[in-house]
């Protein structure tokens, strides 16, 4: 594949590459991309009179999706670093016929800094080959003729730069570009993109699975439909329509509804869904380019167009979803099992709907690859579905951010740079929860000198002499959104250093060591590095003898939750009654008073002592999962209800952590 051409367009041919990467705190400014949201067509004719065996290796950059003889088969690559940059190898046969073939590709340049892709870049570029029966029949390269997309405008940005709003001309002469029977003889011919840095690697991760899904119920109004898809999704909503030309139909997607019972399409989470469809005058369908998460969807229709709501349907997407686990509920009865039963279900409906070619935060306002959020989601899938493989991504993709910084960034695969300084630690943790749970040796072997680097960074730039970092300048989150920190008493604002010696960065960074330990032994090595004079100096700056608690930090007297759960969760408090005393204190709180890291290591915890019922009792906590479920929910919200943060995402994937605590085979592995 890497001997194939990368061909592109005459305007993005001679762009230099701009450099995207960099640390969160470096104000060298970025210069903007010279090109935004560039819908770009590729399309090729071929004979072949064997159609057995065809394997297709295709990539784009920023993305692409692939039409064989006017059949959709496939899209992607999973997003990637350019020095080991993702292709995919599609078995085409199905779709092949003898005699003359057409291959369409439609590719995507954004051009935005954000989570999302490596974009903004000025790198846009189409590779493919095709082998047939073992023989190359063709490949990219100049023969391949081109034209942009003029039916894609924008209506502006949304969520955080993370999309572009949609206009879609129905009329557009490249509408229907994938049909065998388009006539392109006034496309141009594509240039190689001789510029191309990429070297491209076969993508280990399957590829996006999809799925039909038509509304439990419409509602129409004169000009306005209404459509409940009665779930949570991720994907593209489409209809068939017949207007006069020119004529614009109104998309208004939504996550809820308003008190009048039309669709809030302006988002909670800071996203607009609001897009629009210019009707050609003879009967179109919507065709969507990039994906939203959404449950309702409002049309808003011309005056006098003709429309059937059986026509409508959405095209979901998501990574392939197997569940093989079941919860663990015995001893449960009544409205406890069945409650029990009813947050399984919902986290792993979040799971199933909500991952998509990595394991984002979540599907609308960031479509972010986050190291730690992913920890925990990753983990949780992984014990539902039995699959390693995005976990796998997620651990090499993490390791290969090495490039921007030894320490590992938060966003992975994307031009969007920031540092949250847990982040990497807990990353330590997951991997050895990851061979716990699959005994994959060969990758705790292989990673072992990534995950020591990260630490032999942290030591360099931030320990003291007394075994403690201080001066971070990576963001600390310590617990999100800041409500939820029980009045933490350290300034750990995004954007600046942390110059404090504190206890919750403290303590994932003492428990990394502890983790280190254990891998280095379980390859054959002696320890890492001595682990009890770090627990005493931590213990020797942050236990309050007194009170028998943790103080958030060296400088000061107050004693918050965070830096208590942390302690405990991680195994550092000085003695069984500092436990105990921690431990009533969760019970009088319960997980509902805090939120994302607080609550995974203290469940993690109680866990590991073999508490299952304290860890059942914090998951039928009313404020917590049972909430989601009151407040309706069919995925797992950020946060404990839809009004717990300014900019609450109603899909967001970490918290369907929750079924990893009731998975028994999960359970089996760690202890």
């Amino acid at each position: 594949m890497n001997s194939a051409m990368r061909i592109t367009t005459p305007e993005f041919a001679p762009l230099e590459t701009i450099n995207v990467f960099h640390r969160q705190l470096d104000k060298t400014p970025v210069p903007p991309s010279a090109y935004e949201n560039c819908h770009i067509l590729f399309r090729r004719e071929f004979e072949t009179d064997v159609t057995e065996g065809a394997v297709f290796y295709i990539t784009a950059d920023d993305y692409y999706k692939l039409w064989i003889n006017g059949e959709f088969a496939g899209m992607g690559p999973a997003p990637s670093y350019t020095f080991r940059y993702n292709y995919n190898k599609i078995d085409i046969s199905p779709y092949l016929k003898p005699g003359r073939n057409i291959i369409a590709v439609h590719t995507y340049y954004q051009g935005l800094i954000n989570r999302v892709w490596t974009s903004g870049d000025n790198l846009h570029m189409f590779c493919c080959a095709l082998d047939i029966g073992g023989r190359r029949v063709l490949e990219s390269d100049k023969s391949w003729k081109y034209a942009c997309h003029t039916g894609y405008s924008h209506l502006g940005t949304t969520g955080y730069k993370t999309q572009f709003r949609e206009r879609y001309d129905a009329g557009a002469p490249e509408v229907g570009f994938e049909c065998p029977c388009f006539d392109d003889s006034g496309w141009s011919y594509a240039v190689e993109a001789a510029k191309s840095p990429h070297t491209l690697v076969e993508q280990e991760t399957a590829m996006l699975a999809f799925e039909t899904m038509r509304p439990a119920s419409v509602r129409r109004e004169g000009e306005t439909v209404i459509f409940d898809l009665g779930q949570m999704v991720v994907g593209y909503p489409s209809f068939t329509i017949k207007g006069k030309k020119g004529d614009v139909a109104g998309i208004f997607c939504g996550q809820e509804l308003n008190p009048d019972g039309s669709v809030r399409y302006k988002l909670r989470c800071n996203c607009e869904y609001a897009e629009e469809m210019v009707l050609s005058g003879c009967e179109d369908r919507l065709v969507q380019y990039d994906y939203k998460a959404f449950r309702y969807v409002e049309l808003h229709l011309p005056p006098g167009a003709r429309f059937n709501s059986d026509s409508f349907y959405v095209t979901a997407r998501h990574y392939p979803f197997a569940e093989t686990a079941k919860p663990f509920l015995d001893g449960y009865e009544g409205e406890e099992r069945e409650t029990l039963e009813r947050i399984w279900k919902l986290c792993s409906d979040t799971l199933r709907y909500g991952v998509q070619e990595v394991i984002q935060d979540c599907p609308d306002r960031e479509k972010g690859f986050y190291l730690g959020d992913g920890c925990y989601t990753a983990l949780t899938h992984l014990a539902l579905t039995g699959d390693p493989s995005i976990c796998r991504k997620m651990i090499y993709d993490a390791l290969a951010s090495a490039f921007i910084t030894p320490g590992l960034v938060t966003c992975l695969d994307c031009s969007f740079m920031q540092e949250i300084a847990e982040y990497p630690l807990m990353f330590i943790g997951f991997v050895w929860a990851y061979y716990r749970f699959t005994g994959d040796r060969e990758l705790l072997f292989d990673v072992k000198q990534g995950l020591k680097n990260i630490l032999e960074d942290y030591r360099a730039l931030y320990e003291g002499e007394n075994g403690l970092l201080s001066h971070l300048d990576r963001w600390c989150v310590v617990e999100w959104p800041a409500p939820y920190r029980d009045g933490y008493d350290v300034d750990i604002a995004e954007g600046k250093v942390c110059e404090a010696e504190h206890a919750a960065i403290n303590a994932y960074y003492v428990f990394a060591v502890k983790i280190m330990n254990l891998i280095c032994r379980e390859t054959g090595e002696g320890d890492y590095r001595p682990f009890e004079p770090l627990r005493e100096g931590f213990i020797a700056a942050f236990y309050d003898a007194e009170s028998g608690l943790f103080r958030d930090s060296t400088a000061s007297e107050h004693k918050s939750f965070p830096a208590s759960a942390f302690a405990y969760s991680f195994g550092l408090c000085p003695d069984e009654a500092c436990e105990e005393r921690i431990e009533a204190w969760l019970e009088e709180r319960t997980v509902a008073k805090s939120n994302f890291f607080v609550t995974f290591p203290l469940l993690m915890r109680l866990m590991l002592k073999g508490r299952r019922e304290d860890v059942c009792r914090q998951l039928l906590a009313p404020g917590a999962w049972r909430r989601l479920l009151d407040e309706g929910a069919t995925v797992t919200f950020e946060g404990w209800g839809a009004d717990c943060k300014w900019n609450t995402s109603l899909f967001h994937l970490t918290m369907s952590y929750g079924a990893l605590f009731m998975s028994k085979e999960f359970w089996d592995s760690v202890r």
